[in-house]
């Protein structure tokens, strides 16, 4: 075991219509983790307001000090408190200040199952998503660059068209689609 201080990041993933319970759920974890010997900090990070994903970030002062907060009965309630309410979706343990700004000199990640949609449905989304703009942005730009040689007029389409992609137009479609694309399917009982 490592004597060097540790940083936990885990992402967890919270539906929309929870937040309210598992910002007190977490709350409540960082109160047991401050009566933890040898914790020196946590926090909660989200992406955007309306992420589904959180990250905590906690720290101990070593291996052994992580170790007595894992095997606790206190944590073991709070994590059975989360039951419905969050979903882990990776863990990472790192040694050293580099949890926060350097290289690793150790990085353990303990992934689970993938929960990226299927390749056919994450096409459709793009497709949705791409071909009206590219439509658009030629019959915006034909008038004033019509006579462009195609290498020129394709390029200056994917350079207005990328940003509005990848910043606006995908994240709205991927939050309308959201329900569609993370369903799985269901096999038919007999």
């Amino acid at each position: 075991m490592t004597s060097d201080p540790i940083t936990i990041s885990i992402t967890r993933t919270v539906s929309p219509d929870r937040v309210k319970e598992v910002s007190a759920w977490a709350r409540a974890g960082q109160d047991l983790l401050s009566a933890s010997p040898g914790y020196l900090g946590s926090g909660w990070v989200r992406p955007d307001p309306l992420s589904p994903e959180w990250h905590m970030l906690f720290r101990f002062a070593d291996a052994a000090s992580l170790e007595t907060w894992e095997k606790s009965p206190e944590r073991a309630w709070w994590i059975a408190s989360a039951m419905g309410l969050v979903e882990d979706s990776r863990t990472e343990k790192r040694t050293g200040i580099e949890g926060w700004f350097d290289e690793p000199r150790s990085v353990e990640v303990i992934p689970t199952a993938a929960s990226a949609p299927p390749r056919w449905k994450q096409m459709i989304s793009i497709f949705i998503v791409f071909y009206p703009l590219s439509l658009g942005a030629n019959w915006l730009l034909s008038p004033l660059i019509g006579d462009w040689p195609l290498p020129l007029r394709v390029l200056l389409t994917v350079v207005l068209v990328t940003p509005v992609m990848t910043y606006l137009a995908m994240p709205f479609v991927t939050r309308a689609l959201r329900p569609w694309l993370m369903r799985r399917p269901t096999r038919a009982t007999r």
